[in-house]
């Protein structure tokens, strides 16, 4: 067997010396685009103009500077009030963002624990007056999807976040990833059509599901455009009368799981018809009144036929097989078939990877100090974080990137190496001309142009 004695792929490398003297480099260019897009929709009036919080004379950071800080690290992918410090010691950022300075871990932590309950309702404020803006811009480009303009589908759901240590409000509740453990319980609303977080609120790990939902859904109505029909599709949590009277008192819409005692023998009386086109799938629809209840409700259903394997050779000559059926009920405003209301609730498992993402990638409720209050408002600068991302995604008008989830848009487009150059009073940001995704990438720097 001969041997290869020359190799075209490989040349013998070269020696190689460290020198730590280079200067004006980042590996986080594609943060400027961000704080650029940030600064075009006026966010550091806007957070000053609704969040009232105001600090002693000699204080040098306002809460709305750190609130900013931690939106901008938090879309770089910090998880703790460390790692939002971490982020800014970039001097290229820094420059790029005009911070001379900027606090410390535990100087962000004691500002943010200067947050009071009218803090965290202005920042929820605040999460909906951008959102405002943006379809503003949105819908005049002719990018807002086209369903947004007379109805739009919101999914709620709540989800369980650990707790590790201390934490203020942190209490023993259903958690099903580690039982017994301490947690808050959040509540969340998306928007189906933008994958936007509308409105989120920390809750002790204690809450039941469906704690607040109305008085949720009133503010979160209060803040969209009266002129949008909402149908609100969730989970048996939040199946309950008060919830339906009050969406229903407005003229809105509902898709919900149904929730009910006896609900099998309730289903099993009713008139089944086959599902067409689907074998061993039934459907059907009818009113009811729960005992609570002033007035009947839509409800519609489907079955799926599941065959069962009779035990022992006497029962099978004498009867043959049985089947017994797997039963989905929903309650609903909507003028749907039970096969089209067991489909339109099939996708809200999105809902499910949203939130999945916004808790696992966007640090939704990670970052903690010993203070729910001081929690809460690192809770909405998530919720800011994600929506930023979200909004320059649908900004850009690029298909590929709006799909991006949360660490696919920090792979590709935040963590890229760049340089900075000063001169005649202007930066110049210098990056490597052979972007992995180059159509993404010019459509992410032209929302800082």
């Amino acid at each position: 067997m001969s041997c290869r004695t020359n190799r075209k792929a490989r040349v013998s490398p070269r020696k190689v010396t460290i020198q730590n003297t280079a200067q004006g480099l980042t590996s986080q260019a594609g943060l400027l685009p961000v704080v650029k897009f940030l600064d075009k929709l006026g966010a550091d009036n806007l957070l000053r103009r609704h969040v009232s919080l105001e600090r002693g004379n000699n204080a040098v950071y306002e809460l709305t500077d750190v609130i900013w800080l931690s939106l901008v690290a938090i879309v770089g992918g910090s998880r703790s009030l460390v790692g939002i410090t971490t982020v800014w010691s970039d001097t290229v950022l820094r420059k790029m963002a005009g911070w001379a300075r900027i606090p410390d871990s535990t100087n962000l932590g004691r500002i943010f624990k200067t947050s009071s309950l009218a803090t965290i309702t202005q920042l929820e404020t605040v999460v909906h007056v951008f959102r405002g803006r943006v379809w503003k811009k949105v819908f005049s480009a002719g990018l807002l999807p086209v369903a947004l303009r007379c109805q739009m589908w919101i999914d709620t759901d709540s989800t369980v976040k650990t707790v590790y240590g201390e934490q203020e409000g942190a209490r023993k509740g259903y958690n099903p990833h580690k039982r017994g453990a301490l947690s808050y319980h959040p509540l969340i609303a998306f928007c189906a059509a933008t994958k936007e977080i509308l409105q989120g609120w920390l809750r002790s790990g204690d809450a039941y599901t469906s704690n607040g939902i109305v008085e949720f859904m009133r503010q979160l109505l209060a803040h969209l455009p009266k002129a949008i029909r909402i149908v609100l599709r969730a989970d048996s949590g939040f199946f309950g009368g008060d919830l339906l009277n009050f969406l229903e008192s407005l003229g809105h819409g509902y898709l919900i799981k149904v929730k009910l005692k006896g609900l099998c023998d309730l289903l099993a009386g009713q008139d089944w018809k086959p599902v067409k086109g689907q074998p061993g799938w039934e459907q059907c629809i009818f009113w009811y009144r729960c005992a609570d209840w002033k007035e009947e409700r839509r409800f519609v259903a489907v079955r799926l036929m599941v065959p069962v394997e009779n035990c022992g050779k006497q029962l099978q000559l004498d009867f043959g097989p049985t089947v017994k059926y797997e039963y989905f009920c929903y309650v609903t405003t909507e003028e749907l078939t039970g096969w089209q209301a067991h489909k339109k609730y099939g996708q809200r498992a999105t809902c499910e990877t949203w939130i999945d993402e916004a808790k696992n990638q966007m640090g939704l409720a990670h970052i903690r100090t010993d203070s729910f209050l001081a929690n809460s408002a690192l809770f909405q600068c998530a919720i800011l974080a994600y929506n930023t991302l979200r909004w320059m995604a649908m900004m850009s008008g690029d298909k590929t990137l709006r799909s991006w989830e949360v660490q696919t848009i920090r792979a590709f487009l935040i963590r890229v190496a760049g340089k900075l150059l000063v001169g005649g009073n202007q930066l110049q940001l210098k990056t490597p001309p052979d972007h992995l995704y180059a159509t993404q990438w010019d459509a992410w720097t032209a929302l800082a142009i």
